[in-house]
């Protein structure tokens, strides 16, 4: 019965943590889901590839609906001995997104009993952390990986944090466990700000085992928690492998090109442009935001109140009706990022509690709490800390392969509430005098309350609170000037709104110092006052507003008349949506075969065509894409499909090879190619390995024919007819990791041409040519995955036998 009793807390934390996710997202009970602008364009990239599951009950690990064909890898893949997988939709229970707010709170708690918190302090902790508004308003979004991996953050420092307190055992199997769910979220950026967070917590304790001249039991624990991280990547072997593979040929992998399509010289980079990588960077004084939840305005658009000067100005000059609807989205931030769903509000009572712990807690965790803190705000700059962004971004390795250099913001996210429950902890200690828990309140109310009032002056002293976009309002006079007075007064108000709340807080503990209070009242009370602090901003920009009925969630796109005439069309073909940015667009995709798409990582020679000559109304371009068919907009709005009677088909034989030697010669050549009758073949590249017979010239047999007989996304069937040998060009994706043709059941080499394409020499007479997706990257990761999951489990079981038999 006693131990029953030990389990009755964490069961009370479990089910508490369901329902309080249920019930921010109550519209789940209706059987509504979240509307998420990011996963409604997935549903269209994804579509070909679940009709293929659904049909062939197999992964293709290709499409052909984006980007005229790309591995799937990035879009949605599922691996052979995936393990993990049934661990973590066993873990994510509830509907999406409750699901991952369960999974915050879950883990957050685990790592608080790591530290050996008071379960009550737990749920406290817990809540602070899941209820904090970047990880809400990014479900908005619909940043779900990134939800997915910051969720499982927390149990991989428990695990990392039992390893240092020498549960090594335990510690092992929870590091490997963790870190095989953490890589199988697929947010490698996410999980790459965990490292730093582990580093900081390595450097410390390496610190540490010096001065106390423990080093070799460091080593161990190091040992200890590199294999296990280790093991846990290694269950992921299928998805780590073939995210290597298609990163380097991605747009976060090398360019060749040492030129931008307006002819300059471009800056050679193994990674993402600067420019890219720190295009969302936080302003200096933006970190106020932190605590102040609207200290910039709030998100880019915020809805104001017939109490504003915004609507006011508005009313007098054109009524009531228009002063209502533009004050709906109102321009409100005045930060230099292009957009901001939300503040990055972490939680002015967390924040306060946080500095408590500053001055209460003692030892290595405060550390490596405050430094993981302090550098993730340093980062998150970018830009506006040229110096040390900079450096990272030359010199540490993967950290130009990531864009949004805010989000490392995620690092605070976590450590921030642990401090605080640390704090807290602490506060409530017996073995702490009442003295020094005074003297600490009382510096923490001091230096956060200072903190406030600093950031309310700064930003009136040294900022204009104009806009990027306040041109847009210049045409009614007084208007800007409204916007900005609104501004200050929204500042003004979260700027009380915070000290209230921290003195509130700390009243609460003031109360518990002079025994007026009991110490699980305090508890609930803080509680509340986390809650009422996060979810009161949070509400503003993820609500019930933001769901619809499943059906529409679940069908996101109906098909307009223009996709109705082409779906007519059953041949092979492609689709150009000028209706749309087509490098941003899942809705083509839907329906059809495009040759746009929408992901971050896109295949980064497919990108090149693109801004090169796309972008240019390139048609010759077009064509060898086979783009049978335009949507363009009429003069009314609506879409309307225009046949393009000069694709170039699935295969054509060209009459000669056209010889360069450098990708720059590559995408310049096809500024003026005439695709039907000549390829790019870029001898730099594979000139050493492959030789064409009849290289520049083949002798054209205007009789000859190739047709494509059966498209099935990974295995497309041609057959060809030619008196003589020709050289083909096929209008899909070059891919050399995966595509394999053979011709009569022969392998055959193939070449990449035209930049992107698949070309061959087909030799005299009447063949079968098919090319097949066969990646023999999945094949190599799932023996690894396997052999990694085996490891962990026996070196587990082994570990705690031997244990336990050195105690008999």
């Amino acid at each position: 019965m006693k131990d029953f009793n030990k389990v009755i807390p964490y069961v009370i934390a479990i089910v508490f943590f369901a329902l309080a996710s249920i019930i921010y997202f109550h519209p789940l009970l209706k059987g509504q889901k979240i509307n998420q602008s990011d996963i409604t364009q997935f549903r269209g990239m994804v579509k070909d590839i679940n009709d293929f599951r659904d049909d062939k009950n197999t992964e293709p690990y290709w499409t052909g609906a984006s980007f005229s064909g790309m591995p799937a890898y990035q879009v949605s893949a599922y691996y052979p001995n995936d393990f993990v997988r049934v661990l973590d939709r066993t873990l994510r229970f509830l509907p999406r997104p409750a699901d991952y707010t369960f999974l915050y709170f879950l883990s957050f708690f685990v790592l608080m009993i790591a530290l050996k918190v008071n379960w009550r302090l737990a749920i406290l902790g817990s809540l602070a952390f899941g209820f904090s508004t970047y990880l809400i308003i990014i479900f908005g979004a619909g940043h779900n990986a990134k939800a997915h991996a910051i969720a499982y953050m927390p149990i991989v420092l428990a695990g990392v944090l039992w390893v240092f307190q020498k549960r090594y055992i335990l510690g092992f199997f929870v590091t490997g466990v963790a870190m095989a769910l953490e890589i199988y979220t697929n947010h490698p950026q996410m999980t790459y700000y965990l490292g730093f967070c582990l580093l900081i917590l390595g450097i410390v304790e390496l610190i540490n085992a010096i001065k106390e001249k423990i080093f070799l039991v460091f080593i161990k624990q190091s040992v200890v928690i590199i294999a296990a991280v280790l093991l846990g990547i290694g269950a992921n072997s299928s998805r780590l492998l073939a995210m290597k593979e298609y990163g380097d040929y991605s747009t976060r992998g090398k360019s060749e090109l040492t030129i931008n399509p307006d002819g300059t010289k471009k800056e050679v980079s193994s990674g993402l442009d600067k420019a890219y990588i720190t295009e969302y960077s936080y302003a200096k004084l933006e970190t106020f935001n932190l605590f102040i939840p609207r200290f910039m305005g709030g998100g880019t658009v915020e809805k104001l109140g017939k109490d504003s000067n915004f609507y006011k100005t508005i009313e007098s000059k054109a009524g009531k009706k228009t002063a209502t609807e533009y004050s709906k989205q109102a321009l409100t931030y005045w930060g230099d990022q292009n957009i901001v769903e939300a503040p990055a509000y972490i939680g002015a009572v967390i924040l306060f509690l946080f500095f408590l712990g500053i001055f209460l807690v003692k030892g290595r965790l405060k550390q490596w709490l405050v430094a993981a803190t302090i550098f993730s705000v340093l980062m998150s700059w970018g830009r506006n800390f040229d110096l040390l962004t900079n450096f990272f971004i030359d010199y540490v390795p993967l950290y130009n392969k990531f864009r949004a250099v805010s989000s490392i913001q995620v690092i605070a996210e976590l450590c921030v509430p642990i401090l605080a429950v640390l704090g807290l902890k602490e506060f409530f200690s017996l073995t702490i005098s009442s003295e020094e828990k005074k003297e600490a309140l009382k510096k923490a109310v001091y230096a956060f309350g200072g903190l406030i009032i600093v950031g309310f002056l700064l930003a009136h002293g040294f900022s204009t609170f104009e806009g990027l976009r306040d041109s847009g309002y210049s045409q009614l006079p007084g208007l800007t000037d409204a916007i900005i007075e609104d501004r200050k007064s929204m500042l003004l108000k979260d700027v009380l709104r915070s000290l209230v709340l921290m003195i509130v807080s700390a009243g609460v503990l003031w109360m518990l110092l002079k025994d007026k209070l009991q110490q699980n009242k305090a508890i609930i009370i803080l509680c509340v006052f986390v809650l009422f602090d996060l979810i009161s901003v949070n509400k503003k920009y993820v609500n019930e507003d933001d769901f619809k009925s499943a059906r529409k969630i679940e069908k996101p796109f109906i098909a307009s008349s223009a996709d109705k005439m082409i779906l007519q069309d059953k041949t092979h073909f492609r689709v150009a949506n000028f209706t749309v940015d087509p490098m941003n667009d899942g809705s083509t995709s839907y329906f059809h075969n495009s040759i746009g798409g929408y992901h971050a990582a896109k295949l980064g020679r497919y990108q090149e065509l693109f801004d090169f000559q796309i972008a240019k109304n390139n048609i010759q371009v077009l064509n060898m894409l086979n783009t049978k068919y335009f949507i363009l907009g009429n003069d009314k709005g609506e879409k309307q499909a225009q046949l393009n009677p000069d694709a170039n088909g699935n295969a054509w034989f060209v009459d000669n090879l056209k010889v360069v030697n450098s990708a720059n010669e590559e995408i310049r050549a096809l500024d003026s190619l005439d695709t039907k009758r000549v390829a790019v073949f870029n001898n730099y590249e594979f000139g050493s390995r492959f030789k064409v017979d009849g290289i520049p010239v083949f002798e054209k047999d205007s009789t000859a024919t190739i047709e494509l007989l059966n498209y099935d996304v990974t295995k497309l069937t041609y057959k060809s007819k030619t008196a003589k040998s020709q050289f083909a060009v096929f209008s899909e994706i070059y891919y050399k990791d995966g595509w394999n043709v053979y011709i009569d059941g022969n392998l055959t080499p193939h070449l990449r041409v035209n930049y992107v394409l698949r070309g061959m020499v087909v030799p005299a007479g009447e063949h079968a040519i098919e090319f097949k997706f066969e990646p023999k990257v999945i094949h190599q990761g799932k023996i690894i995955s396997l052999s990694s999951y085996g490891l962990l489990f026996l070196i587990t079981l082994g570990w705690f036998f031997y244990e336990r038999k050195k105690k008999v």
